[in-house]
């Protein structure tokens, strides 16, 4: 049974570390803290009402991974199936039978929220405010040490731009990151706008139930297929363990995803040709490739989509759905009207048009007192934030699967954790960089959705460890071999007695 705060409790309780998003981030820290750091109490606060994160929060047809599960799963539990793409509730249930299997379950919160975290310099532990979601009541924890695995998006609101007319529509608007549990489109004409993963996945998936779906996008992104199940993993399970095969393919599937980045960087033109010659194949001979599939960016200036076994182009290939490149003039009250003077019809519009950024699930900060401004700080070794003691986010990969650098952040936490411990330090604090170390973007994708929040997140250096190198095999080195005190100032733990008396808590 998962841990409750009674409502008439009013101690503050006390955990070595805290830990904020009980998604794939959160519980990959909380078991790798549990195996690591077997000595140090914890919690993991959940704002929703079940754990999952976003596996558990979208609910659209056909939602998958749109990485591989051989990286995207942790590190340290190999993922079972064969699929390389799969399902939502797949992970979601993996995600919750890891955190079962490493005793995680006894020490999640569901329905806290982090309102504020402030952290004291003199009492060398952070006083976090935490909102009920249940009951709205507020209560108060402290930690030496908080970790925030939220994630960088909003999970109450995706991003919908303003559609002119909207209002005139006579049909139903839907975001994905909303979707109605009764929502019927069968026999329904869907139009969707959008041409990111979300949108992809939509479309082949509601296909065989529609009257028709439509694709509306302003302009192509690269759209790769890929084997729905790996033939090798089956293979390889014939003749050995799945704990054998696990990193055969997960270091696989790190230089294949490595390989497909930097050729797209130092080769784009070749990248380009590779992809459009995998798109043409898989069309009709006449299909306008150039028009839909042809963005006007290089590859891995945004990242780049999957399609298991060509889904996408089958369903149109076999006239189920199409995809119409084109810019929106009004919304109508039969659908929309493009620049072009065409008129998409429409029971359903469906708006795959991103998400919103927000930082720390829309917690603030502040150390001393001093409010915590994330775009005037320097990432550190891309998981901690210059100027601010005794704590750690999640940031994960850009070009590679999100696990793969949120379990080396969450072992090079229990690494530092363990470093303090050994030397007698209460308080780990990156060293701001000097003048002399170039400030850049944190993350370096054309996406709207970074381009929209650049304005809110921290910056990245020019230098070591200030540098984001999006370059697994680099970070492995350097998370869990280089040093804990580079560009580190610690301070001696204070010889003081627990802070706070710690209640008792329901298991």
């Amino acid at each position: 049974m998962l841990a409750s705060m009674s409502e008439e409790q009013t101690a503050v309780e006390h955990v070595d570390v805290l830990i904020i998003g009980g998604g794939i981030s959160g519980i990959g820290a909380a078991c790798q803290l549990a195996t690591e750091c077997p000595g140090k109490s914890y919690a993991v606060l959940e704002s929703r009402s079940a754990t999952g994160g976003t596996w558990d929060l979208f609910r659209y047809p056909g939602i998958r991974s749109d990485s591989d599960m051989f990286t995207l799963g942790y590190g340290f539990r190999p993922w079972l199936g064969d699929k390389i793409l799969a399902d939502g509730p797949s992970i979601r249930d993996y995600i919750r039978e890891t955190a079962h299997d490493y005793g995680v379950d006894d020490h999640i919160r569901l329905g806290h929220k982090v309102l504020n975290a402030d952290f004291s310099t003199a009492e060398q532990q952070w006083t976090v405010t935490i909102e009920r979601t249940d009951t709205g009541e507020q209560l108060q924890m402290t930690c030496d040490f908080l970790h925030a695995c939220t994630g960088y998006y909003r999970y109450d609101e995706g991003f919908t731009p303003e559609f002119p007319g909207r209002d005139r529509f006579k049909g139903q608007i839907v975001h994905p990151q909303q979707w109605p549990e009764d929502l019927d489109y069968s026999g329904k004409r869907v139009v969707v706008i959008g041409s990111g993963a979300t949108a992809i996945t939509l479309v082949p998936a509601m296909a065989e139930k529609t009257a028709s779906i439509t694709m509306l996008q302003r302009s192509p992104t690269y759209v790769l297929s890929v084997p729905e199940s790996d033939g090798m993993v089956r293979t390889l399970r014939r003749v050995l363990p799945a704990k054998a095969v696990h990193p055969i393919i997960r270091w696989r599937n790190v230089g294949l995803s490595m390989g497909i980045y930097g050729i797209s960087r130092r080769w784009p033109g070749a990248m380009k040709w590779f992809v459009r010659r995998g798109v043409a194949s898989q069309l009709p001979e006449n299909y306008p490739v150039d028009v839909n599939f042809k963005p006007k960016y290089d590859p891995w200036d945004e990242r780049l989509c999957v399609v298991p076994d060509g889904d996408l182009f089958r369903a149109i290939r076999h006239g189920k759905a199409e995809i119409v490149t084109d810019t929106i003039d009004t919304f109508t009250e039969k659908g929309i009207l493009l620049d072009s003077g065409k008129e998409l019809e429409a029971d359903i519009i469906i708006t795959a048009t991103g998400l919103n950024v927000l930082l720390l699930g829309g917690a603030t900060g502040s150390v001393d007192g001093v409010p915590i401004n994330p775009p005037e700080t320097v990432m550190y070794k891309g998981m901690m934030l210059s100027g601010v003691p005794n704590f750690a986010m999640v940031a994960g990969y850009t070009n590679a699967s999100w696990t793969l650098k949120a379990d080396l952040v969450s072992g090079y936490v229990c690494r530092l954790l363990n470093y303090m411990d050994e030397h007698g330090f209460g308080i780990a604090t990156p060293r701001a960089p000097g003048p002399s170390v170039g400030r850049e973007p944190m993350i370096d994708l054309a996406s709207g959705y970074v381009q929209r929040a650049l304005d809110q997140m921290p910056k990245q250096g020019t230098e070591e460890p200030w540098k984001l190198r999006q370059n697994y095999p680099y970070d492995l080195r350097l998370m869990r071999r280089g040093p804990v005190d580079d560009e580190m100032d610690f301070s001696p733990k204070l010889a003081r007695a627990d802070a706070a008396p710690r209640p008792t808590v329901a298991a």
